[in-house]
């Protein structure tokens, strides 16, 4: 069973959202995919849209420090990267961004995202990423990096050099689902610090531990079946919205 964690008192006075561990996030795709026959790049395409939406709700362009609204997203090779791509595509719709960038050669399920993408624009290769270059050209970061099926023990180069970059700059970073570096259901406390934190389906274990300014959760296409089942409890969406803040 997840477990328990009190929200914002502003969500409701009875609500108490469950965090999923490593064995129920996997557990709950394997339904979606399975039972419910929800595609990896139907999901990839929810996700990756629910969390450029939770970015502009985060950093409205009115706020943004920068007269340009330059956006870094740092994608890594598996399904978070895939994401970060898909949410990149959908921040240039939005608005202006500039390339963002991916370690590693493109395969999997990032093929097509990658191809979007470069429909859109221009991309970054395996550049190494300097801090000082980062604080004066971009806004924000979103680290899109290794999510949640990795185990920090066993992040290796270029990984390892990234997130000691990403530890040192001094704007905001926005989480894909688990902050890279954390483990999925201990968190980190040598990890980044992300400012903004986006859950993909459910917040997991690790969600306890974020300290940073907003929490969202991009939850809203999940079944209710499933979401009884894995007992979730979590907020309603208002309106049309696909992502809401805890």
């Amino acid at each position: 069973m997840p477990s328990a964690v009190g929200l914002d008192p502003s969500a409701g006075p009875s609500l108490c959202l469950l965090l999923c561990s490593r064995e129920e996030a996997e557990a709950l795709e394997k339904e979606l995919l399975e039972d419910y026959r929800f595609g990896w790049q139907q999901l990839i395409e929810i996700w990756g849209h629910a969390c450029a939406l939770a970015v502009t709700k985060a950093f409205p362009l009115a706020a943004l420090p920068r007269k340009q609204p330059t956006v870094l997203v740092v994608c890594g090779p598996e399904k978070n990267g895939a994401i970060g791509l898909v949410c990149a595509r959908h921040l240039r719709v939005f608005v202006s961004i500039p390339p963002r960038r991916r370690p590693l050669e493109d395969g999997g399920l990032g093929v097509d995202a990658v191809r979007q993408r470069w429909g859109m624009g221009r991309l970054m290769g395996s550049r190494p990423l300097q801090v000082q270059l980062i604080n004066d050209a971009y806004n924000v970061v979103i680290d899109a990096i290794l999510g949640a099926d990795a185990e920090p023990e066993q992040v290796k180069e270029p990984y390892t050099g990234i997130l000691a970059t990403l530890k040192q700059i001094r704007i905001p970073i926005v989480s894909l689902d688990v902050p890279s570096g954390w483990d999925v259901e201990a968190g980190s406390s040598e990890g980044i610090s992300p400012d903004v934190l986006v859950s993909l389906a459910a917040p997991k274990l690790c969600a306890a531990r974020f300290l940073g300014r907003l929490h969202f959760v991009a939850g809203r296409f999940l079944p209710y079946d499933v979401q009884k089942k894995f007992e979730l409890n979590l907020p309603e969406y208002p309106g049309t919205e696909c992502v809401v803040s805890l």
